[in-house]
């Protein structure tokens, strides 16, 4: 059921939503302690505040009522913002973090360390490369780039630093 409503929402709302000038992240339906969501993940060049939220909820609510993509199943309807520590997915996200600081947390440990970080350098569709800094979970400090193959990788978030 979720995977549907997520696939008739992708299809029937994200276009709308990118008609009004906004890109979507991501569509996620799923259970949470207040019941299931339907959240549409929104940015934009210039970020994303509480209105635009709004405006969108507004113009895809009575839309999403018409199409029904839960099949009357009740759900709360969130518009967000992904946030600047969002995770690293898309082409967008790694170009607008090429140069950046990044950590890389892998499903497995390769060279016995499973957390990266550094700048990232480089990317394509299977790789990932970055000049190290420093990882807490490292004994040492890595010398050189390292490329990390995408399929290894459970987890990119740039790093935040105020």
């Amino acid at each position: 059921m979720a995977s549907k409503t997520k696939t008739i929402c992708e299809e029937k709302i994200v276009p709308i939503i990118e008609e009004m000038g906004y890109q979507v992240i991501e569509v996620e339906y799923a259970k949470k302690s207040d019941g299931m969501n339907l959240t549409f993940f929104i940015d934009c060049d210039n970020g994303i505040s509480a209105d635009d939220c709004e405006k969108v909820s507004k113009v895809i609510d009575p839309i999403l009522d018409e199409i029904n993509p839960t099949d009357d199943q009740a759900y709360i309807l969130n518009v967000s913002s992904p946030g600047i520590d969002r995770p690293i997915k898309s082409e967008r996200d790694f170009k607008r973090n090429l140069g950046k600081e990044i950590a890389i947390t892998l499903f497995a440990k390769q060279d016995g360390i499973k957390l990266f970080e550094g700048k990232l350098v480089q990317f394509d569709e299977n790789s990932v490369t970055i000049q190290p800094t420093f990882s807490k979970k490292a004994k040492k400090l890595s010398e050189g780039q390292i490329t990390i193959q995408r399929e290894k990788i459970a987890h990119i978030v740039p790093i935040i630093k105020f």
